[in-house]
């Protein structure tokens, strides 16, 4: 296992590596958890996927996370006349619902009531990831009058994306309710990402299916869901900052800037953030990255991401390994930069009045003065590793815990190394938890004779959110 990387990597799963073997090594080169995305692939696939991911963990003896990843709603254009059309800037075009486009060349389908019923004057379409801009001229519920400010040629069920009008649609859709249902019944889901978020009764929706024992991510996709940030995080256990859409929806220029202010949000919550989509695109097809595509990723490690993202890179590419393992290389040279931890620094959130947040201060403190060897926490929930990953200490985080089901969860958390321990009991003493702790770091090559460790854990042990308790220790 490795403790000394802080940054997590997710891999997504697919053709190209769906085997013990592939995955395998996977895990060998730097995975910490595997996407399963259902937007592709059918249930039984994605069972046995599943299957094979349990298999390398119990292989490794080390937890493996795994998110479901949910499709969420589709917005396209219906078959346009002929399946594509020559379009030139300021043309009008005629969008309607596409059962009353039949038979009328005129009139291209747009087959979403919901959308033609919030659509107005001003009003912007994108078409096909932006390659085509539309604005709306009028719209009377049933049909819209637009004009073509950007594109040459218009193609059958392009994607559609509406940047300046939080639309009545649900993020989860009969679709994503039948596959997480399913996921559910057949697997142990760690996390699960929803997509296309809103607002946050879209993650209350989500809540009443899983229940609290799953954690859920918000996938941050649309300019809608910057304006009610806030309120998300109040409810979701972590974010995806899901570049694809979002760079669609928002100018460019703006990307780099609301990435950094999702990360400073979630990290002020205790709350993991993943950068995702088009991190190392290149390498579906190529041994290498390009130079900007190394620059992204130190980028969002530089910035305090918790994890990054592979998509295509490993699930449909050729180079699946040497993707995770230039990643890999990527986040170990920006962590043994100097300047990665002055930033961390920088950046530090402020402490709400609890006392785990004072603990978890105080233990920030410690590692920088004495150097501790590692930082070993004790968690039955999860909460105090959250907290003390929130402080981002130079030391290791060794998380103890006796759930599978809590490790699972922290892989994607920034420095958390989890190791499993018998469960223990109100009657166990301090000294013996102290113990239990050096001689762990010490077997797993963290911690030798006469290093420092740092030992939190909430008292009495198994009570959820009670951080309250800290000993700095000398390796004997």
């Amino acid at each position: 296992m490795n403790c000394t990387r802080k940054v997590k990597i997710i891999a997504t799963v697919g053709p190209s590596c769906s085997d013990v073997a592939i995955l395998a090594r996977l895990v060998d080169a730097g995975v910490n958890v595997f996407r399963m995305n259902f937007s592709h692939g059918s249930h039984a696939e994605h069972e046995a996927r599943y299957r094979a991911i349990r298999e390398v963990e119990a292989r490794t003896g080390n937890p493996v996370g795994v998110l479901v990843d949910l499709q969420g709603p589709k917005l396209r254009l219906g078959v346009v006349p002929g399946e594509e059309m020559a379009i030139s800037p300021g043309q009008k075009l005629r969008l309607g619902l596409e059962s009353e486009a039949a038979g009328e060349a005129s009139l291209i389908p747009l087959p979403h009531p919901e959308i033609l019923a919030v659509l107005k004057a001003g009003s912007t379409l994108l078409v096909d990831d932006g390659r085509v801009r539309l604005e709306v001229e009028a719209c009377d519920g049933k049909e819209a009058l637009v004009t073509v400010i950007a594109g040459h040629r218009l193609s059958s069920r392009k994607g559609i994306n509406i940047p300046d009008i939080e639309l009545p649609i649900a993020s989860m859709t009969d679709k994503d309710r039948r596959d997480i249902e399913y996921a559910l019944q057949a697997f142990e889901v760690d996390w699960v990402a929803l997509s296309f978020v809103q607002r946050p009764e879209d993650i209350a929706e989500l809540r009443a299916v899983v229940g609290d024992e799953v954690a859920i991510m918000a996938k941050i996709e649309k300019p809608s869901a910057l304006q009610r940030m806030e309120e998300i995080l109040d409810l979701v256990d972590g974010i995806m900052v899901a570049r694809g859409d979002l760079g669609v929806e928002l100018p460019p220029e703006k990307i780099p800037g609301v990435q950094k202010t999702l990360v400073q949000q979630c990290r002020g919550r205790g709350k993991p953030v993943v950068i995702a989509t088009h991190m190392m695109d290149s390498m579906v097809s190529a041994p290498v990255p390009t130079r900007a595509e190394a620059s992204d990723v130190a980028n969002a490690v530089y910035e305090g991401a918790d994890a990054v993202m592979l998509s295509a890179e490993t699930a449909a590419g050729q180079f699946p390994v040497e993707s995770v393992a230039m990643m890999a290389r990527i986040i170990d040279e920006v962590e043994r930069d100097p300047l990665y931890k002055t930033l961390l620094d920088s950046a530090r959130p402020s402490h709400e009045g609890t006392p785990a947040d004072a603990i978890c201060a105080a233990l920030r403190e410690i590692t920088r003065v004495i150097a501790s060897a590692a930082t070993v926490n004790y968690t039955s929930s999860g909460f105090t590793s959250f907290r003390v990953a929130r402080e981002r200490p130079n030391s290791p985080i060794l998380s103890l815990t006796p759930s599978i089901t809590i490790a699972r969860k922290l892989t994607l958390v920034w420095g958390v190394c989890c190791v499993l321990v018998d469960a223990y009991d109100d009657q166990t003493s301090v000294d013996a938890l102290v113990s239990q702790a050096a001689a762990i770091a010490q077997a797993m090559g963290l911690a030798s004779r006469g290093d420092y460790l740092t030992v939190s854990a909430g008292l009495p042990l198994g009570e959820p959110g009670r951080t309250n308790m800290l000993r700095i220790v000398t390796v004997k």
